[in-house]
Formats: structure tokens, sequence, C-alpha cells
């Protein structure tokens, strides 16, 4: 089945250029110029993921994703020109699952995109609900349900959160947590898995969870749950 690609972006000539590189690889796209229109395209249309531009006038990407957050969990990758560590912070932290920065290689965009479909599409999961515990994780609609609470997660929290739940007590490195929820570690360094790590611990925060008795760091390796 053809994935739809929805791809935001105030420059023509960039949406031109990712559709050239995506439609030969069997991808269909959806191009807007601005935030707005993206949000009416999502609310209308059945989008398999949103690769959003950061810097766009009225509303940049950092706050059209996080208003896509509030109804959606579809995968977003972030285009950037800019790499400086607090952006790729802000990214994920506005929900972002990926980013990928200008100028971007061809093989590595198809790669990247590939690799956030493989990881979103659990529709032939044979089990949607997966309990561990007092947790309930499900796989339909990408959220953590504990007692009263129910925490939305982006993909790669929720992949990250499926791994250490399966195997309390287990040290998972963050090579490991790196190819769990990527796939593939060419293109991702070990930042992103800290920074989704505490995006992890702010939301279970929130919502009432003593974190320093589950998710534990384990200085110099990486983390388990506790």
């Amino acid at each position: 089945m053809t994935k739809t690609i929805l791809l935001v972006d105030d420059e023509q000539r960039m949406l031109d250029l990712i559709e050239l590189f995506l439609m030969p690889a069997g991808f269909r796209c959806i191009k807007n110029i601005n935030g707005q229109d993206a949000i009416h395209t999502l609310q209308k249309e059945n989008i398999d993921l949103v690769i959003l531009d950061v810097m766009m006038p009225l509303m940049d990407g950092w706050e059209l994703c996080t208003k896509i957050r509030m109804f959606s969990n579809v995968p977003i990758m972030m285009l950037t020109a800019r790499s400086e560590k607090l952006d790729l912070v802000k990214g994920l932290n506005t929900g972002a699952d990926d980013y990928i920065t200008k100028p971007f290689d061809e093989q590595e965009l198809i790669a990247r995109v590939n690799a956030l479909l493989r990881r979103s599409n659990h529709e032939h999961t044979p089990q949607n609900i997966v309990v561990h515990g007092n947790f309930e994780l499900n796989k339909e609609t990408f959220s953590l349900h504990y007692e009263a609470c129910t925490i939305r997660l982006t993909l790669k929290e929720f992949l990250i959160i499926e791994a250490l739940l399966s195997r309390p007590q287990k040290t998972f490195t963050r090579e490991e947590l790196m190819t769990i929820a990527w796939e593939f570690d060419a293109f991702i360094d070990q930042r992103t898995v800290d920074s989704h790590i505490r995006n992890l611990r702010e939301k279970l925060r929130t919502a009432g969870f003593p974190i320093e008795q589950i998710i534990k760091t384990v200085w110099g390796i990486g983390y388990k749950w506790v």
C-alpha cells in the first residue's frame, strides 16, 4: 500500500526537491507551504509521516510540531539547516521522532523515512496491548497507561519505554536503544537517546510517577527500568 507523506516547507523549491526524491521510492507526497494548511491536511487526510521544516514564517516547525502532537501521533521528521545541540533537543522536546539537516543526502532521507514507517506500522501486530506489571502499553495509540493515568508518547518514546519495560532490571546501552528505536545508527548520536529519556522522565513525572525508581541511569553505560 502506498504511503502518504506530508511535506511542509515555505520554500516551494525544497518541497519539489523532496518530492522528487521520494516519489521514485513509491511514496505519495502532499505539499503544504505553511503550518495552518498542514494542520488542515492532517485532519482530513490519512497521513503516514510528516516531514516539516523548522524555519518557516508565521508558524515555525517547533510550534507546528507541538500543535500536531495535541491531536496526532503521526511520525514527524524535522528538516532543518540548523544542527546545534539546543536545536536538536528543542525539536525532540516538541514531539519530533527524527531530524535531518540540510543539505541532506537522498539515500539518507529515504533510509530515515523507511525506518520511521517500519517502526510506526503496528497495524499487523498480533497483540496491540502489552501488560508489564501495573503498566499497559497500547501499540495502536502509542500510549502508556498506569492506574488512572494515560500518557501519550511519540513513536520513539514508545519504542524505548517498551524495551525498558519488557526487561526490567536489564541495563540497555545507548547503542542498543538506538538500534531498537531507529533500526540503524549511522545518522543518530547518543545525545538523541538522552533527549528522549529526558522527555520520558518529564512525562512520567508530570503523571505522578516516582521517577528515581523507574528509569535509572547506569553511568557510563545506559538506562534500565527499576
